[in-house]
C-alpha cells in the first residue's frame, strides 16, 4: 500500500512539472496565469480522480468502514507528503517548508504554506495507524461522540484556514479560465495565511488523537 500510494504521488507531481513547464517557466510565485477552460475543467476533475484512487484501494482491503477511513487517511498522508518529495527531487521546489503553494481548487483555490499540508498528511498516518492497532487489538468499532467531533472539527477549522482568504473574494477559480489560455494575469493569491485557525484545529484533532491513544496505551 505504502509503495502504491508513493507511485501515486509521482505521477501527481509529474502533472505539475508538465503544468509548470507550459504555463510558469520562469517559476511559480502564486500568480495565476490565464489557462485555457479545457485544462482547467481538466485539473478540477483530475483532482476528483485522485480522491477516488484513494478512496478504491481502502474499499478493495476491508469490509470495515472504520477500517476503510483508516486506509484512506494513510493513502492521503503518504500521498500528499511524497508528492512534495518527488517535486523537490524533480524541481528543487518548495525552497522550503514556508513556502506558498496552491493545494487544491475545489470550489476556490486553497492557499497555504507548505508545512501546513504535511502536517495534515502526518496526523492522517497518526490516525490511520491507531485506528488499526485499534481493530486489530478488537476494540469496539465505534469511535465515540466527543473524539468524532475533536478529529472532525479540527479539520474542519484546518480546511478553513485554506479557504479564508480566497472565499474573502480575492480570487475564484474563474481568475484561471481565458479562451486559448491568453490574456493578463489573474493576479497573485494572497500568502496571508490565518495560521491561527489552523493551530486551534491542530489542537483539536491531537485531543481526538490522544483519546484513541489512551484506552490502548492502558490495555499493552
Amino acid at each position: 500500500m505504502t509503495v502504491f500510494f508513493i507511485a501515486m504521488a509521482f505521477l501527481e507531481s509529474a502533472v505539475v512539472v508538465y503544468l509548470r513547464a507550459l504555463y510558469y517557466p520562469d517559476g511559480f510565485e502564486l500568480t495565476l496565469v490565464p489557462m485555457d477552460p479545457l485544462l482547467v475543467r481538466t485539473e478540477v476533475l483530475r483532482e476528483l480522480a485522485t480522491m477516488i484512487m484513494l478512496l478504491a484501494p481502502a474499499a478493495l482491503v476491508t469490509r470495515s468502514a472504520l477500517e476503510r477511513f483508516a486506509w484512506f487517511s494513510f493513502g492521503f498522508g503518504v500521498w500528499d507528503i511524497f508528492y512534495y518529495v518527488w517535486l523537490k527531487v524533480l524541481l528543487d521546489w518548495p525552497a522550503s517548508l514556508a513556502t506558498p503553494d496552491l493545494l487544491f481548487l475545489i470550489p476556490v483555490p486553497w492557499v497555504g504554506p507548505v508545512w501546513a499540508p504535511c502536517l495534515i498528511s502526518i496526523g492522517l498516518i497518526v490516525l490511520a495507524i491507531l485506528l488499526l492497532r485499534r481493530s486489530a487489538l478488537g476494540s469496539p468499532s465505534t469511535l465515540g461522540g466527543l473524539t468524532w467531533l475533536a478529529l472532525v472539527g479540527g479539520a474542519g477549522l484546518m480546511i478553513l484556514s485554506f479557504l479564508i482568504v480566497p472565499l474573502s473574494g480575492s480570487v475564484d477559480l474563474g481568475d484561471m479560465v481565458h479562451a486559448n489560455g491568453v490574456g493578463s494575469d489573474a493576479g497573485p493569491l494572497s500568502t496571508d495565511y490565518p495560521w491561527p485557525w489552523f493551530a486551534v484545529g491542530l489542537l483539536a484533532s491531537s485531543y481526538g488523537l490522544w483519546r484513541i491513544w489512551r484506552p490502548m496505551a492502558r490495555t499493552e
